[in-house]
């Protein structure tokens, strides 16, 4: 029985999820949250762009853990995402359009590269983003071994002592709470969060709604009515099938 999708390897990046046969296919950059690269959910989604045509690259960026340790998203140079974007584009499967995709600290990831390349001028930049769940500030880093609940001893949102991103060897307009300037990117933008969001508060994405619209932006934003931050069997499927049209449309 031939396979509708088939694991390629991206030489020296990763595994990547797309249609058999030669392509060229439309190709999306997944970004994880804080779960880190070994939890998987973001192979999973890049299944399901596999199976609607695109060839889908999740790219783990969080660095140590393992299979039972999320790691830790500390002082990541994001330069390193551009050059992934570069490998990417020049994949001999790979069409002349890429997205990037992110969602919680990925879609955080997105929106801040997104605005870094576009703020120096840096070449191939994604040609659509998408963000469920993103913050509209700059976060502080996270260690998944440091981790508790709101309420436990110990808790707190993040460690003030460290980063969670670099930019050309700096961590300069990086600091937590500094505003992501997303209107500096001129792509097409779909930004989606669940009303009732315990993790992280819908009102960020409604400050960036409001900001890109006040700056002449024209983003695609969906607010799903009663779901959290990881949203239910349906809200997933209406995510998904939002998500894929606004892809399907713009690559």
């Amino acid at each position: 029985m031939p396979l509708n999708i088939v694991q390629r390897v991206l030489p020296g990046w990763g595994v990547t999820y797309g249609p058999p046969g030669d392509g060229p296919f439309p190709a999306i950059m997944l970004l994880h949250g804080s779960e880190g690269a070994w939890a998987g959910w973001s192979h999973r989604d890049a299944m399901l762009f596999a199976a609607h045509g695109f060839l889908a690259f999740p790219y783990g960026y969080s660095s140590g853990g393992n299979a039972w340790n999320a790691g830790h998203i500390v002082d990541y140079p994001l330069d390193r995402s551009v050059e992934a974007l570069r490998v990417l584009r020049g994949f001999q499967y790979v069409s002349e359009r890429v997205g990037l995709y992110g969602l919680s600290r990925g879609a955080e990831h997105a929106l801040l590269l997104a605005s870094l390349m576009a703020r120096d001028k840096v070449e191939g930049a994604p040609d659509a983003i998408a963000a469920h769940s993103p913050p509209d500030v700059v976060c502080g880093a996270f260690d998944a071994r440091g981790f508790r609940d709101v309420g436990d001893p110990g808790w707190q949102a993040w460690d003030v002592s460290q980063r969670a991103w670099t930019w050309q060897n700096s961590h300069e307009g990086l600091l937590p709470t500094t505003p992501i300037e997303i209107e500096r990117y001129p792509g097409p933008l779909f930004l989606s969060h669940g009303t009732q969001d315990r993790m992280w508060s819908i009102e960020m994405t409604k400050r960036l709604e409001k900001h890109l619209r006040e700056n002449g932006g024209h983003p695609e934003v969906h607010y799903y009515e009663g779901e959290d931050h990881i949203p239910s069997s349906a809200g997933q499927n209406k995510h998904y099938e939002l998500l894929l049209g606004f892809f399907l449309k713009h690559l």
